[in-house]
């Protein structure tokens, strides 16, 4: 059997890499990545609490909304509360449809990171013009906030064949669609490489709860074993841990009170082999010093 087209990166087993430090000697990288996003009301993409029976799917769209006018808050002030760090992947049509919402990131410190303009269309399907196009738009945008995006995240995961080298050469140094390693590792592209930054579809709610039907009990319960699994093996390799959150779903109110006693007992642990940071702090670390795989 052979394949179609090759991926962009060389297979190499954990268990055989080159050893390194995160800064300051730490050894396992946590970074919460926070998913801002709008959807079109009457049509385009978007995860279901319940199926839609006809649009305007009034139901699927209010509860995504939630996330922006109050989920996303209640985060906020957990994050705040619990000094965390965090990297915020953006819609750039989040700035036009959620006056403040985007700022609010901004005057947090969080790390801006862009994901397309709406969470209602997956990039994948579009030519390789109208895909740099919308590189284009999203990052102007994003960039309006005051700095410049360096990571980008597609909205669905969705990616074209050309989507690594047209973010490289509108001057992306990561990205995060591809969770296939728990290191960092390098994409080739037609023009240089990028590198690919883990973003877990396994610690991620959306999947979690949505796909599988769990709850926030479970989706705490799994952070907490995946944590402890990494700092098991941490002093062998350094390693990455990308949790993804979406404010209309571990923004309930519900869903809250879970989420933070498992991040609070993380925080009082204080491992000191724990380094709390961002993607694009982790991105930095590795290029600046010519690491990854």
């Amino acid at each position: 059997m052979t394949v179609s087209t090759l991926p962009r990166y060389n297979y190499r087993a954990i268990t055989d890499r080159p050893d390194y430090d995160w800064p300051g000697g730490k050894r396992l990288a946590i970074w919460f990545g926070i998913n801002y996003e709008v959807f079109d009301f009457g049509g385009g993409m978007g995860a279901e609490l319940a199926p839609a029976k006809n649009q305007p799917d009034v139901m699927n769209y209010a509860w995504r909304d939630y996330g922006n006018r109050v989920g996303a808050w209640r985060l906020f002030d957990l994050f705040d509360r619990l000094q965390l760090p965090a990297t915020a992947l953006i819609n750039a049509d989040v700035i036009r449809t959620c006056p403040g919402l985007a700022e609010a990131c901004v005057a947090r410190g969080y790390e801006i990171a862009a994901h397309g303009e709406s969470n209602a269309a997956a990039q994948g399907q579009l030519s390789r013009d109208e895909e740099a196009a919308l590189i284009a738009c999203t990052t102007d945008a994003l960039a309006a906030l005051g700095m410049r995006p360096t990571g980008w995240l597609g909205p669905w995961i969705s990616e074209s064949h050309d989507t690594p080298d047209l973010l490289h050469r509108s001057g992306y140094r990561y990205l995060l669609d591809w969770a296939h390693d728990d290191q960092p590792t390098w994409l080739s592209t037609d023009n240089g490489r990028i590198l690919s930054v883990p973003y877990s579809q396994e610690i991620n709610d959306i999947p979690a709860i949505v796909a599988r039907n769990g709850e926030a009990a479970q989706f705490a319960a799994m952070i907490e074993d995946a944590v402890e699994q990494l700092l098991s093996e941490c002093d062998r390799r350094p390693l990455v841990l990308g949790i993804a959150l979406h404010p209309y779903l571990m923004g309930q109110a519900h869903r809250v009170p879970p989420l933070a006693r498992v991040l609070e007992r993380l925080r009082e642990a204080d491992d000191q082999r724990i380094w709390w940071t961002t993607a694009g702090a982790i991105a930095d670390h590795v290029i600046e010093h010519d690491l990854g795989v």
